[in-house]
């Protein structure tokens, strides 16, 4: 009678601790929508089509990556399965594709939509649901702003610090500079407007002459000729690859000859520059933040020969002169920095707090000395640039790394 008691409650006591091992198992393991044992859904809208489809590649290339990323195993075993949707840069479009991401295709998350417009059409939808809106492709400084959208974070640096690097550097090398500025009429061109005039100061002035342009327009061409009838000397193209590419062949054309800046979003060799003309583009100044593949400079580095094995094995489709490929891979390595360091708790909030806690990480394709960093308070990944000018058939690096804030 005693034996048969002491194995009842030896059977018991082996039942409560299975019990509690399942538990403390469980407990270590948390999950919300989109996320399970097996699988992490990650949704995207990517402009495939329309106005600024030269940035569909940074997609693919993304869309690349993870691929490359399940072959190895994935995240801790966990498949990542990525929609991407075709938004063609309109705001009506993405609202539609990211309800459709977060009630429909239950993902986890939604990372490196493209456009300023397009992402501001869903920033309020997506903190109202707390659904991760992460590493926007956009460089518009309202992402940075934790308190009133905790659930938003961009990933690139932001327009105003770079147009605090071109005004700066005006206000060193050409002090009686007149600018003529061409812009792209939406948050993103007047976010970079304003960072201009914000750093010119007293001297705003010097800007003398202003045109707006819609996406919808097929040529941008009377703006060009407007802009040099006012008598600058100096021009900032303030646009998406395709309208800089019509920008730089339109000022050769009309045989103006002004100091000229191209912002950093559209200094890609492949998709700007070379259908341009490389013979339009001599003496070109634009920031920069990522490896030019391109350069010999980066031949032997050892994460520029990880990105070209990357597009040779898995991206043969890729193009190393197209900078938005370099873009999207940091971008998408970004991403799965932060899935691991969620370890097992891929709950939205949890990926959220792990995005604010990058310290000094690296992606293989940005600029040395140039690291991604967050913190709570702190929604501005990468805030460094360094200058570049356009000479012969590439990008040539000239002084030191810059932040906007510092301008020198």
């Amino acid at each position: 009678m005693t034996a048969v008691r002491l194995s009842r409650t030896a059977l018991a006591s082996a039942l409560a601790l299975f019990v509690m091992t399942c538990s403390f198992a469980r407990a270590q393991k948390a999950y919300d929508t989109g996320a399970s044992d097996t699988e992490i859904k990650i949704g995207n809208t990517m402009p495939y089509s329309g106005p600024a489809s030269a940035y569909g590649s940074i997609g693919k290339t993304e869309a690349a990556y993870f691929k490359m990323i399940n072959g190895q195993g994935g995240i801790r075993g966990r498949k990542i399965t990525f929609i991407s949707y075709d938004d063609a840069y309109s705001p009506a479009k993405t609202v539609e594709q990211a309800r459709k991401l977060v009630e429909s295709d239950d993902v986890l998350l939604i990372f490196s939509s493209v456009g300023t417009a397009t992402n501001s059409a869903i920033q309020k939808y997506m903190n109202e649901k707390k659904v991760p809106q992460l590493f926007v492709a956009s460089g518009a400084s309202k992402w940075n702003d934790p308190k009133d959208f905790p659930w938003t974070m961009g990933w690139q640096p932001n327009y105003q610090d770079e147009a605090h690097i071109y005004a700066k550097y005006i206000l060193r090398e050409k002090p009686n500079a007149k600018v003529a500025v061409l812009y792209q009429n939406d948050d993103f061109g007047k976010d970079f407007l304003k960072g201009l005039k914000d750093a010119f100061g007293d001297k705003a002035s010097m800007i003398v002459a202003e045109e707006g342009y819609e996406t919808s327009e097929s040529t941008i061409d009377n703006h060009i000729v407007k802009l040099k009838a006012a008598g600058a000397d100096t021009f900032i193209s303030v646009t998406t690859p395709k309208f800089a590419a019509q920008a730089i062949k339109k000022v050769a054309e009309i045989a103006w000859t002004p100091l000229q800046f191209l912002v950093s979003i559209s200094a890609s060799l492949g998709g700007v520059v070379q259908p341009a003309g490389f013979e339009n583009a001599q003496g070109i100044v634009s920031a920069v933040y990522v490896k030019d593949a391109a350069d010999p400079q980066w031949s032997q580095d050892p994460g520029m020969q990880k990105f070209l094995a990357f597009l040779q094995k898995d991206f043969p489709e890729g193009n190393k002169l197209d900078g938005a490929d370099a873009f999207g891979y940091a971008a998408a390595q970004t991403m799965v920095h932060v899935l691991e360091m969620c370890g097992d708790d891929l709950t939205r909030a949890n990926v959220m707090k792990q995005a604010a806690s990058i310290k000094e990480f690296a992606p293989d394709t940005l600029l040395p000395g140039i690291t991604v960093n967050t913190s709570a308070t702190d929604f501005a990944p990468i805030k460094q640039f360094r200058l570049m000018r356009f000479k012969g058939d590439k990008w040539e690096l000239f002084g030191g790394i810059m932040s906007g804030d510092q301008g020198h």
